[in-house]
């Protein structure tokens, strides 16, 4: 099993930055997808950011150039940059866990508040 702890949510006005991270413990593959999904209430969870374990990154449209994505040390770590936040980033951010033998994981979520 793995266990997903999220830091780093909070409440920021718009153009402002937060920095989320997200710890892994457990049953650790190297070989894995983590990264960040999102989701405001009535609406249907979403990809921010992913990042593999050999490094290939895919961001929401909405995010590119302002999100980065990057993975900690021995890959249990995973970190969100987040640059000129606006209010329509809010959400609920959960941490995302991937390898394909032992399946899927999920944070307990952060909430990111930003506002105008």
């Amino acid at each position: 099993q793995v266990q997903l702890v999220e830091s780093g949510g909070g409440l920021v006005q718009a153009g402002g930055s937060l920095r989320l991270s997200c710890a892994a413990s457990g049953s650790i593959f190297g070989i894995n997808t983590m990264g960040w999904y999102r989701q405001a209430p009535g609406k249907q969870r979403d990809l921010v950011a992913i990042i593999t374990s050999g490094g290939n990154t895919n961001y929401a449209g909405s995010v590119k150039g302002r999100f980065t994505i990057s993975r900690g040390n021995a890959r249990k770590t995973v970190h969100l940059q987040m640059n000129s936040l606006r209010p329509e980033d809010t959400a609920v951010y959960y941490c995302y866990y991937l390898n394909s033998i032992i399946g899927t994981y999920w944070g307990q979520g952060t909430q990111v508040t930003v506002s105008s």
